[in-house]
């Protein structure tokens, strides 16, 4: 899998965690082997462009996914089609404010936003209660998975 982690804002963000867990969570999505992803870290100015251009929502946003050929999870099977799956751009002084709130580090939030990114990228979705439960359900097993081989 191919992933590229790149920080474009002043913020000390340490990127090599961060592409393992975006390839931890395309292999655990039976995404192809041969798929490609971008993680993208942008200030809150650039983000609000984003967020006003894409979403028509005002103001900067945590996190944002950009799909590009629709890839869906595989199974055990057969693997996702190959191809882009997309861009995730992640705001870390939101993330920052979020981890306040949430009462956990900036870098657990990041985890969460950059998985939640490529989750969306993968066609799911929390707009209903019930696809907001098995998202957020699969959210945390992915970054738990990954915490534990982490540790391994």
């Amino acid at each position: 899998m191919s992933v590229d982690v790149a920080n474009e804002t002043t913020e000390a963000i340490d990127l090599e965690p961060l592409r393992r867990l975006a390839s931890h969570v395309m292999a655990e999505m039976k995404v192809h082997p041969e798929a490609e992803l971008a993680v993208l870290f942008v200030d809150e100015e650039a983000m609000t462009k984003l967020h006003v251009e894409w979403m028509d929502e005002p103001g900067p946003t945590d996190v944002l996914s950009f799909p590009m050929d629709e890839l869906r999870p595989g199974d055990d099977e057969k693997p996702s089609d190959p191809g882009l799956l997309g861009d995730v751009v992640i705001c870390p002084t939101i993330a920052a404010q979020q981890a306040i709130t949430a009462r956990h580090s900036t870098d657990d939030e990041i985890r969460w936003l950059l998985t939640h990114g490529i989750l969306h990228l993968l066609g799911f979705d929390h707009a209903a209660p019930a696809e907001e439960r098995i998202m957020f359900a699969l959210q945390r097993q992915l970054v738990d998975s990954f915490a534990e081989t982490e540790r391994s």
